[in-house]
C-alpha cells in the first residue's frame, strides 16, 4: 500500500531525473500543480509519446521516430564519412553548427573501466558492421575530450585501423573535461574543421 500522497510521489519521482535535486524537485513539482489540467496532461503525452515511439536508428544508433533515422536516410549526406559520438545529443550538438554533411554513428557512452563499462558495452559492434557494408573512407573519432572519450578514441583507431581508411579526432578546439553538446557552434565548428589523423 503506498502511503505517500501525490505531491510527494510526484517529488520524489522528479528527483530521480539526473541533474534535479530534492529542491529543484519540490519546485517542478509546485510548477505543475500550478498549470492548468491541459498543459499537464500535454506534457504526460508527450513524455509517454516519446518513450514509446522513439527507437534506435538501426544504421547510426541514433535515436529516432522512425528507422532509418532522417540523416541515415539522406542522399545527400556523405555515407562514406562517419562522424562518431559517444551519445545522441552529441549529434544534435554538431548537427546546429551545419557544416558536417556527413552520418553519424552513437555509441551509446564511452569506455570507462572504473565504471564497468568496456568494449562490449558501447556500438562497437555495429559500427564495425557498417565499416564493411557501407564503402566508409573515413572515420572522425568526436568522443569527449576526457579521459574516457581519449580512451576510447585510442581504442576504436586500434581496432579499426585498415590502409583504406582515414581515421581523425576532432582538434582540441573543445575544452578538456567538457562534453560536446555543451560547446558553442563556432569551437565545435573549429575542432571539427581542425581534426587530425590518429
Amino acid at each position: 500500500m503506498n502511503t505517500q500522497g501525490p505531491i510527494a510521489r510526484l517529488v520524489e519521482e522528479l528527483a530521480r531525473l539526473p541533474g534535479v535535486g530534492p529542491k529543484s524537485a519540490q519546485r517542478l513539482a509546485y510548477w505543475v500543480l500550478r498549470q492548468d489540467p491541459q498543459r499537464v496532461q500535454a506534457l504526460a503525452s508527450a513524455l509517454t509519446d516519446a518513450r514509446t515511439n522513439v527507437q534506435r536508428c538501426s544504421a547510426c544508433q541514433d535515436l529516432t521516430d522512425r528507422d532509418p533515422c532522417v540523416i541515415c536516410a539522406d542522399p545527400r549526406r556523405d555515407h562514406s564519412t562517419i562522424l562518431v559520438v559517444e551519445e545522441p545529443r552529441d549529434v544534435q550538438a554538431v548537427e546546429r553548427i551545419q557544416e558536417y554533411r556527413g552520418v553519424y554513428h552513437v555509441l551509446g557512452g564511452a569506455l570507462s573501466p572504473m565504471d564497468g563499462i568496456g568494449p562490449e558495452d558501447l556500438r562497437v559492434r555495429e559500427l564495425i558492421q557498417r565499416l564493411g557494408a557501407d564503402g566508409v573512407t573515413e572515420l572522425i573519432l568526436a568522443t569527449d575530450p576526457d579521459v574516457e572519450g581519449d580512451a576510447t578514441a585510442l581504442y576504436l583507431a586500434k581496432i579499426l585501423r585498415r590502409p583504406d581508411l582515414k581515421i581523425s579526432r576532432i582538434a582540441r578546439g573543445l575544452p578538456a573535461g567538457a562534453d560536446i553538446d555543451f560547446a558553442d557552434e563556432v569551437t565545435l565548428a573549429r575542432a571539427l574543421e581542425g581534426r587530425v589523423e590518429v
